[in-house]
C-alpha cells in the first residue's frame, strides 16, 4: 500500500475504515501483532473489561501508576474531538508525526489484512508504547471481550469493571449474555479485579477464571477520608476508585513498586482526570453554568442520578440547583429507559432536544415525544446543525449565576460540545514530541 504522507492522510484513512465498522474475529490483529513482534509486548499490560467505569479506572490507575513514578501507556476509546486523545504517554498526547510514523510501519506489517479501525488504533498504541519504553500500559477494552482487539494481546492483569445492558444487539439479550462474552477474555492465568458486579455476571466471571486458575480479587472498599479527595465527581466515583487500587496493588509486584504508598495513592486519586464525567464547568458569557455526563444507559444513568441529593436542598452539594436538561441519544442504544429515568427523577425541568450528527442517533422528535409522555416541564427539539448550540443558548436564558443546566445522554453528544468548547478537554497544551518518545 501507498505510505501516508501526512496525519491528514491517516485520518482520512481511518474513517474510511469507518469508527463503528465491526468484523468480529483476532485473526487479522493476530498476524499483525506477530509481524511486528507485538504479542507479548515488553511491558506490563492491564487490560480493563466492563459496560460502566472502564474510562473512570483506567483514569485513576493511570494516575495512581503515575504518582508511584511508573511511565504510562494509556489506551481508551471513544474520543471526542481527535483520535490523537486515545493514546497517551505518561498523560500526555503524542504528537502528530509519531502517529505518521508508526501508521506507516502498521500499513507494511498488514499484508492485505485490513484492519478495522479499533484494531489499527490498537496496534497503533502498542507501537507507540514500545517506542517509549512505558512500564505499564493500561488498555481500555472497546465492545465485549471475546473479539475485541485488546484481547488478542497477552496480558498481566484483568479489571473487570460494572458490567450492565449495553450493546444487547451484539453482545447478547441478557446481562449473563453480555457477560459471557466479557469474560472471554480471560485466556490464561493471570490475575482478575473485579468490581460489584450483578448475581449473573459474577457468576460468570469466578467460572471462567476458575477454568484457567486465575484469581480473582474483589474491589476495595474506599476509605472514606479517601472518598473526598477523589480526583473525579460522584459517588460511583469510590467504586472505580476502588477497582483501580485493587489493581494497582496486584501491579506493584510486577512493577517493583511499593504497593502501599498511602501518600503516593492519595495523590493519584486527586489527581485523575476525565472529560465528561459529571464535569462540571463555571458560567461564562458564552454559556450557563454546565454539568457534563455521558451516562448513557440506565446504569450510568442511575449513577448519574445519585449525585442530585433528593428531598430537602443539600448546600454542599454542588448539583442541587438544575434549571435545565440538554439529553440527546444513540438510537441502538437503551435510550427509553435511560431518559425515564431522567424525566422521572426531573418532571418539571425544561429539557431540549438536539439532533445527533450521527448516523446512529434517534430522531429528536421520537426523543422529545416520548419525554412529553412522562412529565409536566416543557420539552423542545431542536435541527439543524447548530442544534447543540441553540439549545444552550436558550438554556442560558435564566439569569440566576447558580443556575445550571445538564448536558447528557450520549458521549457523542459531549463531543459535539467538546469540539466547540475543546479547552474543557483539559488536554496538555504540551504534546509528547518524538524527542520525548525516543
Amino acid at each position: 500500500m501507498i505510505p501516508f504522507r501526512n496525519f491528514h492522510q491517516v485520518c482520512e484513512y481511518l474513517n474510511a475504515l469507518g469508527m463503528f465498522h465491526m468484523d468480529l474475529g483476532l485473526d487479522r490483529i493476530r498476524c499483525v501483532l506477530q509481524a511486528l513482534n507485538l504479542e507479548r509486548p515488553p511491558f506490563v499490560v492491564v487490560q480493563v473489561l466492563g459496560t460502566n467505569g472502564k474510562g473512570s479506572t483506567c483514569a485513576f490507575l493511570d494516575s495512581i501508576c503515575t504518582s508511584h513514578g511508573c511511565r504510562t501507556g494509556l489506551y481508551t476509546s471513544p474520543h471526542f474531538v481527535t483520535a490523537l486523545e486515545r493514546i497517551q504517554v505518561h498523560g500526555k498526547q503524542v504528537q502528530e508525526e509519531i502517529w505518521l510514523e508508526f501508521s506507516n510501519s502498521i500499513l507494511s506489517a498488514t499484508q492485505g489484512n485490513r484492519l478495522t479501525y479499533f484494531e489499527f488504533l490498537t496496534v497503533l498504541a502498542l507501537l507507540i508504547f514500545r517506542e517509549a519504553k512505558v512500564d505499564v500500559a493500561i488498555m481500555e477494552a472497546g465492545l465485549g471481550g471475546k473479539s475485541d482487539a485488546t484481547t488478542a494481546i497477552s496480558a498481566d492483569l484483568l479489571c473487570f469493571a460494572p458490567i450492565a445492558m449495553d450493546h444487547a444487539n451484539i453482545l447478547g439479550p441478557t446481562i449473563k449474555h453480555i457477560a459471557m462474552d466479557k469474560a472471554c477474555a480471560i485466556r490464561s492465568s493471570a490475575p482478575i479485579c473485579m468490581a460489584r458486579q450483578f448475581p449473573e455476571a459474577k457468576k460468570v466471571i469466578n467460572e471462567t477464571a476458575k477454568g484457567y486458575g486465575a484469581d480473582i480479587s474483589s474491589a476495595s472498599e474506599l476509605p472514606p477520608r479517601w472518598r473526598k479527595c477523589l480526583g473525579l465527581l460522584g459517588e460511583h466515583q469510590a467504586d472505580n476508585a476502588g477497582l483501580a487500587i485493587t489493581a494497582w496493588r496486584n501491579l506493584a509486584p510486577l512493577l517493583q513498586k511499593n504497593n502501599d504508598d498511602i501518600k503516593a495513592l492519595e495523590l493519584g486519586l486527586g489527581r485523575a482526570f476525565l472529560p465528561g464525567r459529571l464535569q462540571l464547568l463555571a458560567r461564562t458569557a458564552k454559556h450557563p453554568a454546565l454539568l457534563l455526563d455521558g451516562a448513557h444507559n440506565p446504569h450510568g444513568m442511575q449513577a448519574l442520578l445519585r449525585a442530585f441529593p433528593k428531598g430537602k436542598t443539600n448546600s454542599g452539594c454542588p448539583f442541587s440547583s438544575l434549571s435545565a436538561i440538554i439529553f440527546s441519544c444513540l438510537g441502538d442504544k437503551d435510550w427509553h429507559n435511560t431518559a425515564a429515568m431522567l424525566r422521572h427523577r426531573f418532571p418539571q425541568t425544561p429539557m431540549f432536544v438536539p439532533n445527533l450528527n450521527n448516523p446512529r442517533a434517534a430522531h429528536a422528535k421520537d426523543v422529545a415525544d416520548f419525554l412529553r409522555s412522562l412529565g409536566q416541564g416543557p420539552v423542545m427539539e431542536l435541527t439543524g446543525p447548530n442544534a447543540l448550540e441553540q439549545a444552550i443558548a436558550m438554556a442560558s436564558k435564566p439569569a440566576q449565576d447558580d443556575a445550571l443546566t445538564l448536558i447528557t445522554g450520549s458521549l457523542y453528544l459531549l463531543a459535539e460540545f467538546f469540539a466547540r468548547y475543546p479547552q474543557y478537554l483539559e488536554t496538555s497544551s504540551h504534546l509528547t514530541s518524538k524527542e520525548e518518545i525516543k
